[in-house]
């Protein structure tokens, strides 16, 4: 069994009234999200940012999944101390034995194990009868409980499951040894009053329910994942289930930085601490949107470029009499500088290290070398460097250091007379390759010379192009979404040539789709 008996983050932390537990499925569910498929390397990058947040529960993957997810959990498992970190399993003996063994070096793991619970998952997915999906249920959860000593056990589906049958579920799980119940919108179906009945009937109907953590995990189809989170807090619920900018599957999970900021915020009406350190917020966004290539709308709450921003004239004149006529809370309280050109061309490497600190990188030798030459390039070309600039730059090299392929060089022949034309060389496992193509444009071009070095048969779902700061020498983050045999990938570059960016983002999305190929999903592999 792994041990567990140190004290932690879990069911003993959560027995105070006021507290609230962080559960991140970034990793898990967030990669379930068309296009988001993250390496290893990417995933411990991302798990190191959420355990410094101080994240209570990471949820690293689901380990029966493919090797890498098994990988990816074991590896994580094995770095993180101030975490707990669960791996996903469905209800089989194989599936949880899985988890198990991923979870084998953890200081403190948990298994999260499911099985749907609503009579349409039942008949259409199960093919099940109630009492042979509550038998699965106590077989699940007392295998696991074999294995761990922390078990999470979930009713996918819950909003639409008979209530009577939730009972009897949610008790069976809690006597089998379950230490966490959670309760999910699986389709976002529900609304924040429901959703608090259904915790408050489980509180009151369920005998042994005091035994356990009610956990929320809201899925954001009709936009009420923070607001059904809440009222499932206030209803009783101690764990919130959520994701880095929101990011999972269909319309996405709840949103960290909102549920966090919310409780933050408005303290009076939700007195709950979560023990979230809010200044790391947009860094871990920027982190996220990072390594999975998934840009933040611009009015994203929180993180959002637009989140600080004021425009309309009333609005400024508020603000500049005293920011609390429009702003509820300070950029600084979730990580936003305000700073715009701290550094240029006669910046020296203390400096720069020193800045990237401040925006919360921690870059080894290797990798703060490459970047401190890409910024003196990037100082020599731009008349104002702005951290944006520099998060920019240096998410793209980190990017680029876990890729098979990368650009080398590039020149391109545009214009309104003759062919349009691009020399393009990348680097492909290590060997320099070299061609030349033409095409409908520029960036045609360009993309036709890499389909003749890197042969493949995806196709162009989205090529999106913005500036990351203002003016005519803003660096352009470009993104490119790449399909192949149902599988989305999307990747990013950025550089003060545009043409140079597409480069990279369309390499960038190859390299993803790389990294998906490998990834073999088990048979309705669905989870809450």
């Amino acid at each position: 069994m792994i041990p567990d008996s140190k004290s932690r983050r879990g069911v003993q932390a959560a027995q105070g009234a006021d507290r609230v537990l962080i559960f991140d499925t970034t990793l898990r569910d967030g990669e379930q999200s068309p296009g988001a498929s993250m390496n290893l390397g990417e995933k411990i990058q991302v798990a190191e940012t959420l355990e410094a947040m101080g994240v209570d529960i990471i949820e690293a993957g689901f380990p029966i999944a493919s090797n890498g997810d098994f990988e990816a959990v074991s590896e994580i498992a094995s770095r993180i101390k101030d975490s707990v970190i669960c791996g996903l399993s469905r209800a089989g003996a194989k599936d949880i034995e899985r988890a198990g063994e991923a979870l084998r070096k953890a200081e403190r793991g948990r298994i999260h194990t499911f099985i749907s619970t609503s009579p349409v998952h039942m008949k259409h997915k199960l093919q099940m009868e109630p009492e042979q999906v509550l038998d699965a249920v106590v077989a699940s959860v007392s295998l696991a409980r074999n294995l761990v000593d922390n078990v999470e056990w979930s009713a996918e589906d819950a909003t639409r499951t008979e209530r009577d049958f939730l009972c009897r579920c949610v008790e069976a799980a809690i006597q089998a040894g379950a230490t966490t119940i959670n309760i999910p919108d699986t389709v976002g179906y529900t609304v924040p009053t429901e959703y608090a009945d259904i915790f408050t009937m489980l509180r009151e109907r369920v005998p042994n329910s005091d035994k356990a953590v009610f956990s929320t995990h809201c899925h954001n189809d009709l936009g009420l994942a923070v607001a059904n989170s809440l009222a499932g807090v206030g209803a009783g619920a101690r764990q919130i289930e959520c994701t880095i900018n929101g990011l999972g599957e269909r319309a996405g999970n709840a949103a960290l930085e909102e549920v966090v900021m919310a409780l933050r915020t408005r303290a009076d009406v939700m007195p709950y601490d979560t023990g979230i350190k809010s200044e790391m917020i947009a860094r871990a966004s920027k982190v996220v949107s990072s390594v999975t290539s998934f840009p933040v709308q611009y009015n994203k709450a929180i993180v959002g470029q637009n989140a600080f921003a004021h425009e309309s004239g009333i609005h400024q004149d508020g603000m500049l009499k005293n920011t609390e006529t429009y702003e509820i809370m300070t950029p600084e309280s979730v990580g936003i500088s305000k700073s715009s050109l701290v550094l240029g061309k006669l910046s020296g490497r203390h400096a720069f290290k020193d800045k990237l600190q401040t925006l919360g990188y921690e870059l080894g030798d290797n990798q703060l070398q490459d970047a401190f030459k890409r910024f003196k390039d990037l100082a020599d070309k731009k008349k104002h460097v702005f951290d944006e600039d520099i998060v920019a730059l240096v998410d793209d090299e980190v990017a680029a250091g876990n890729e098979n392929i990368k650009v080398i060089s590039l020149s391109v022949v545009a214009g309104t007379e003759g062919p349009q034309e691009a020399a393009l060389t990348l680097e492909v496992d290590g060997e320099t390759h070299t061609t030349k193509a033409n095409g409908d444009g520029p960036v045609d071009a360009i993309f036709n010379a890499i389909k003749a070095l890197v042969p493949y048969q995806a196709h162009l779902q989205l090529y999106q192009v913005h500036a990351v700061t203002g003016g005519t020498d803003a660096q352009a983050e470009v993104s490119v979404r790449l399909e192949e045999d149902g599988k989305s990938v999307t990747g990013r570059g950025a550089d003060t040539d545009t043409l140079v960016a597409s480069a990279r983002a369309y390499v960038s999305a190859l390299n993803r789709l790389q990294t998906k190929r490998l990834k073999t999903a088990p048979e309705a592999m669905v989870a809450p």
